[in-house]
């Protein structure tokens, strides 16, 4: 999960780039970075922080020129290393700069073709870095050295599809060429497209979300098809072509119950209708197993829950309080490496209203259940805050797989409800009953919005991986890279949680 943006404008793009990316900023957290175009000229500057610790007044003057692309990383593969923040650079052929979105599930295979069949080098352990190499080659196969044109782009991108395995949604930009954007062929990750009327002419955003683009005063003209690619030339004219054999639309489910901004529409369904929605099915199912007599207050963990608690609230008839109030600059415990870390960010995080909870027996909605480190945190405070008894419903269903698409949640045992049945959670948090959303449910609340949207990402939930590639050997890969870091990834990561730990 990260942020990506890129700009086709007439003017300076350096400030609306900026801009963009603190729309974007709840996509990453770890790093930014933002690179500009003049002529065959390309300007970056990138850093490890949020946007606003990133950037500073010098270095936005550095940033030239009126096409550009920013990212906001949240790390899922390589490591925290700044030479890992993104864009990426590749000076053959042309010059490229990329920024990516999603995860390759075969970039250790690509990784070796490079250097054996390619000849080219990859720098950094980022499968972005790889996925700019496939496209810099595919590009140089296509162009045979000629001057490139959207036909040699779309071809490229065409043979990047068949070599490239995983979730990738990409903003590129080639030197004294134009910028070309591009979805993996089973749409796993969002990319839109907007345009301004300027005096001058067209200008385009591409962005992760439709709200970068809203909020910069672009309108949405619609979303990246899978498999698709848009090329943006120099004049500002534009292509599109589906480059993808056999495409279909898998978006991934997680972006509507967690990632995604509310005000964000993704493929057509509206964020926050889909989390009202889901706050009504679970209500249902609440209704069937619980006595609502034992319940005198719903309760929404803040923030991504909110508009799934009051529509349970309001459906079963029950009070909505709020009983935490979150600290805004304290950043996600879902993206924070390490438990300890996650469990002190909990209380620096949420502060609960005693009196909300005194003598009184609550429902605490929250949007998932991931790790379980935080809910088992929010239990004890509810406790601690006097609630007579505590409830706790996911408007998710267990996570109990792994997710490779670009979601830090790659190993089986940070999973708190793999191996394990709601009895055993509901102890492991602390609470006196847990429900969680049925995964049936979830996906028919999504499609009776978007009728269109016929399968789903949702590999988290039902161990589903809709790219074919990843077997039990593949799982048991990761989770061994994961718990046996490269020494100079161990180092970078104590680094990180020590900042954190010290913020």
């Amino acid at each position: 999960m990260c942020g990506i943006v890129g700009i086709v404008s007439k003017s300076p793009v350096n400030q609306a780039l900026y801009d963009a990316l603190l729309l974007l900023q709840h996509r990453g957290q770890d790093a930014a970075g933002i690179s500009t175009g003049t002529g065959k000229t390309f300007h970056m500057y990138k850093g490890n922080g949020l946007v606003r610790d990133v950037f500073r007044t010098r270095n936005m003057r550095s940033l030239p020129g009126n096409m550009g692309l920013a990212q906001v990383r949240y790390p899922t593969a390589g490591s925290s290393n700044p030479e890992e923040a993104q864009p990426f650079y590749v000076n053959a052929p042309f010059g490229i700069i990329l920024a990516h979105n999603g995860n390759l599930t075969n970039w250790e295979q690509l990784k070796d073709e490079m250097f054996r069949i390619d000849r080219r080098h990859i720098n950094t352990e980022s499968d972005s870095e790889v996925l700019l190499n496939v496209l810099a080659h595919e590009l140089q196969m296509s162009t045979n050295g000629y001057t490139p044109d959207p036909a040699a782009a779309f071809h490229a991108v065409a043979g990047l599809h068949k070599r490239v395995r995983g979730s990738y949604a990409v903003v590129a930009q080639v030197a004294g060429f134009g910028m070309l954007a591009f979805r993996d062929p089973w749409g796993i990750r969002p990319l839109v497209i907007g345009t301004m009327e300027t005096d001058t002419g067209i200008e385009y955003m591409i962005a992760s979300e439709s709200v970068a683009l809203e909020g910069m005063g672009f309108k949405v003209l619609r979303d990246v098809t899978p498999g698709e690619a848009i090329f943006i030339d120099l004049d500002g004219q534009f292509y599109a072509q589906q480059c993808a054999d056999n495409p279909s639309l898998n978006p991934c489910i997680f972006e509507y119950v967690y990632l995604a901004r509310p005000d964000s529409i993704m493929d057509g369904v509206s964020v926050y209708e889909s989390r009202l929605r889901m706050g009504e099915s679970l209500a249902e199912k609440i209704r069937g197993q619980f006595n609502l007599g034992d319940i005198d207050v719903v309760m929404p963990i803040p923030d991504s829950s909110r508009p799934a608690a009051m529509q349970l609230a309001n459906r079963l008839n029950l009070d909505y309080r709020e009983g935490f109030i979150k600290n805004r600059y304290i950043g996600r415990t879902f993206i924070m490496p390490g438990q300890a870390v996650r469990r002190k960010s909990v209380r620096q995080k949420l502060n609960a209203i005693g009196v909300e909870f005194k003598g009184k027996n609550v429902l605490l909605v929250d949007d998932s259940i991931v790790r379980g480190t935080t809910s088992q945190e929010i239990v004890e405070m509810a406790r601690e805050s006097g609630a007579n008894k505590v409830f706790f419903a996911s408007a998710a269903p267990p996570v109990r797989f792994p997710n490779v698409y670009g979601i830090d949640m790659p190993t089986r045992g940070e999973l708190i409800a793999h191996g394990r049945n709601d009895e055993e959670i509901t102890r492991a948090i602390g609470a006196d009953a847990l429900i969680y959303q049925d995964i049936d449910a979830m996906k028919r609340v999504i499609h009776a919005l978007q009728p269109g949207i016929n399968s789903f990402e949702a590999s988290c939930f039902d161990g589903r991986y809709i790219t074919g590639d990843i077997t039990p050997e593949y799982l048991d890969h990761i989770e061994y890279v994961r718990h046996h870091p490269r020494p100079e990834e161990e180092e970078s990561l104590s680094q990180l949680n020590l900042n954190l730990a010290t913020e």
